[in-house]
C-alpha cells in the first residue's frame, strides 16, 4: 500500500508529536473558553491586546457596511479597494519607506518576496531557525539555497564568499520559537559588504519593539539601505490578519509584477483593511501598551529565575521555558491546564529534537496579577513533575 497514512499518524502519536486543534469558543484575550473550559491563556500572539478591541471591531463593522465583506477579485483585476490603498500608505509611513504592499497572509508575503527576487543562478542564505514560510520560499525559488548558523554573522560571511548571482540574505527579526532578536546590524554589514540584499520578516517585532512600534529595524535604528526588504504580519500585534512587504518603489513594483502569491490571490476583505487602519492608529498612539507589556516581561523573567526555570535569551513577549523531552513538555502543559492555565507545548519538528518547550507569550491585555498566577502555577507544577529521568 503506497500511502500508509495510518502508520504515519500512529508513529507521530508514539513520539508525543501528534498535534490537535483546541477549539476556541470565545474572542481572543487573556480569559478564554477552550473546548468548553474557561482558561487563562498565555499562548496567543495578540501582543498589544487589539484583536478584540471595541474600536477595531467597530471599524470592521463600518467597513463592511461601506465596502461589503469580500475582496471580490485579485488586486490586479478589480480587488484593490480604497481601504487597501489607504492601509498600504499608512504601513509605508510606519516603516519610513516609499511603499508597502498588502498580502493576504504572512506565509504568502514571504513566499512571494523570496521567489520574486531570486531564482535559478542566484543564491538565498537563511538563518537555520527561520520560520517555515521563509524556508519554503527559499526552497521554492530555485536559487542555490543554504542555511547559516543561527544568528551568526561569521557563519553568514563564510557562505557569502561562495554565493553566486543575486544574493538574498533572509532572517526572522524576532525568532518565533526562541524569542531572541536577530543581530541585524552585523547581518546588514556582512550583506552590504558582498552586495547582497537583506530581507527581514519582523512578524513578532512590529508593535512590540521600537519607540513607535516600528519593530526590530526601528529598534536598531537601521535604514532601508541596511534592510531593503521588510516584511510584517498583521495577525499578531496589529490584532487583525494579513501581511505586508515594505521597501523601495522598484521593490514593490517588482513584487506586483512577479510575486505569484500576490498576483493570483483574491484580495483580503476591504473591511479587514479598515479594521487594521484603526489598530495601526492605536498601535502608534497608545504607547502604554508597549510599556505595560515590557513591565510584564520583566516580572515574568524575574519570577521564573527565582523558581529556577530554564528560560531562553529573550526580551520580547515570547518567553519559552526549555523542557527538552516532548513527553514532559506535554505533561507540563496538561498540568497547567488542570489548574486553569493554557500554555502550549512546542515540539519537534517546529523546534529541534530535544528542544521541546512551553512557549509563554505575554500581551498588553494581561495583568500583573495574572502573570503572578502563572508563576505560582509553574512553580507548583515543576515540583510535581520532578527532575528529568537520566538516560545514562
Amino acid at each position: 500500500m503506497p500511502f500508509d497514512l495510518a502508520a504515519r499518524l500512529a508513529a507521530r502519536r508514539a513520539e508525543n508529536l501528534y498535534r490537535q486543534r483546541p477549539l476556541l469558543e470565545s474572542p481572543q484575550g487573556p480569559e478564554v473558553v477552550v473546548d468548553g473550559q474557561p482558561l487563562l491563556a498565555f499562548c496567543n500572539n495578540d501582543y498589544l491586546g487589539l484583536a478584540n478591541h471595541p474600536q477595531v471591531i467597530e471599524a470592521w463593522r463600518e467597513g463592511a457596511a461601506r465596502w461589503g465583506v469580500g475582496g471580490g477579485a485579485s488586486h490586479l483585476v478589480i480587488g484593490h479597494s480604497g481601504p487597501h490603498h489607504a492601509l498600504e500608505e499608512a504601513l509605508a509611513e510606519l516603516t519610513g519607506r516609499p511603499r508597502a504592499l498588502l498580502f493576504t497572509t504572512g506565509y504568502m508575503a514571504n513566499l512571494g518576496a523570496v521567489t520574486a527576487l531570486v531564482g535559478q543562478g542566484d543564491t538565498v542564505l537563511e538563518d537555520r531557525l527561520n520560520h517555515a514560510s521563509l524556508i519554503d520560499g527559499g526552497l521554492l525559488s530555485g536559487a542555490r539555497f543554504n542555511r547559516y548558523l543561527h544568528n551568526d554573522a561569521r557563519s553568514l560571511a563564510q557562505r557569502l564568499e561562495k554565493a553566486v548571482g543575486n544574493t538574498l540574505v533572509v532572517t526572522d527579526g524576532v525568532f518565533s520559537m526562541d524569542g531572541d532578536v536577530a543581530d541585524l546590524p552585523a547581518l546588514a554589514r556582512e550583506a552590504k559588504a558582498k552586495g547582497a540584499w537583506l530581507m527581514v520578516d519582523d512578524a513578532h517585532g512590529f508593535g512590540t519593539l521600537g519607540a513607535s512600534g516600528g519593530g526590530v529595524v526601528e529598534h536598531f535604528g537601521l535604514s532601508q539601505e541596511d534592510v531593503p526588504v521588510l516584511v510584517g504580519t498583521l495577525g499578531k500585534a496589529f490584532g487583525t490578519a494579513g501581511a505586508f512587504v515594505a521597501g523601495s518603489e522598484e521593490l514593490i513594483e517588482s513584487l506586483v509584477q512577479f510575486a505569484r502569491p500576490y498576483i493570483y490571490t483574491t484580495s483580503q476583505p476591504p473591511a479587514l483593511a479598515c479594521a487594521t487602519l484603526k489598530s495601526l492608529e492605536l498601535l502608534r498612539s497608545e504607547d502604554w501598551r508597549r510599556e505595560h507589556l515590557q513591565r510584564l516581561i520583566r516580572q515574568f523573567r524575574q519570577g521564573a529565575e527565582q523558581i529556577g526555570l530554564q528560560l531562553m535569551d529573550s526580551f520580547t513577549p515570547i518567553q519559552p521555558i526549555l523542557v527538552g523531552d516532548a513527553g514532559r513538555a506535554m505533561q507540563l502543559s496538561r498540568m497547567l491546564r488542570e489548574r486553569g492555565l493554557m500554555v502550549t507545548a512546542i515540539r519537534p519538528p517546529t523546534v529541534p529534537a530535544g528542544g521541546a518547550r512551553l512557549r509563554v507569550t505575554l500581551t498588553a491585555a494581561h495583568s500583573e496579577a495574572q502573570v503572578q498566577l502563572l508563576l505560582e502555577a509553574l512553580a507548583e507544577c515543576f515540583v510535581q513533575l520532578g527532575p528529568e529521568p537520566s538516560h545514562a
